[in-house]
């Protein structure tokens, strides 16, 4: 082994430069959970451009009826966009070595993604209880699907969120947390970004019929 790293030095180097090298061999290479968190990302962004576009589309049909606008979504977006704050500040924390700080901001996104989750199924609940009728309209269903896709999502991120906050519960590193808060953020920004978008969409009621009509698509 002597030999071989006699043969594999380079004397030109400064002993500050060969620390800095990669191993032979080696190559520097992005964590492998944040890139899968953003392959994952980008398609749950086709699959919500998808279904973007069919909204759309129905919407250009002459029978169109648009559904009601919930003035809770309005609380609701308020309060997702809350959580977004929280966890940022949670990861700005982690990054400072300040863990009652950033376990308070992770505990604050946490239990503001619920308040989010309750509102939207209180919106289910004042949709369903028009009965058939609002069943009939296809903007109630595309509501349903729209938002329910949305919820699920942010469910899922809630299990990641809870096996992070396990983890600083238990007393573990910060340094070895703090990677799994910045997924937890990121995936929290992108979902934020992502009910925005539908947001404006299930209110653009027959706005957007107008504009198609305006372009000749209608």
């Amino acid at each position: 082994m002597s030999i071989f790293r006699q043969l594999t030095e380079k004397p030109w180097l400064t002993p500050q430069e060969a620390i800095l090298e990669p191993p032979l061999g080696g190559s520097v290479a992005l964590p492998k959970a944040k890139l899968g968190l953003w392959v994952f990302l980008a398609v749950v962004s086709v699959l919500f451009l998808l279904l973007i576009a069919a909204y759309a589309g129905r919407m250009a049909n002459e029978s169109w009826r648009p559904g009601p606008a919930l003035g809770l979504l309005w609380f609701n977006t308020l309060a997702l966009f809350c959580c977004s704050l929280a966890m940022q500040w949670a990861t700005s924390c982690a990054r400072q070595g300040r863990v009652d700080d950033a376990g308070t901001g992770l505990l604050a996104g946490g239990a503001l993604a619920v308040v989010f989750l309750s509102g939207q199924f209180v919106a289910w609940m004042q949709l369903s209880s028009m009965g058939i009728f609002g069943m009939t309209i296809p903007a109630f269903a595309f509501f349903y699907l729209i938002t329910g896709l949305h919820a699920l999502h942010l469910a899922g991120g809630l299990v990641a969120w809870c096996i992070t906050a396990d983890k600083l519960w238990r007393g573990y590193d910060l340094e070895a947390v703090r990677p799994n808060i910045e997924l937890c953020t990121i995936y929290w920004h992108f979902m934020f970004v992502v009910w925005l978008v539908l947001f404006g969409l299930l209110f653009s009621g027959n706005n957007l019929v107008a504009v198609l009509a305006m372009c000749g698509l209608k």
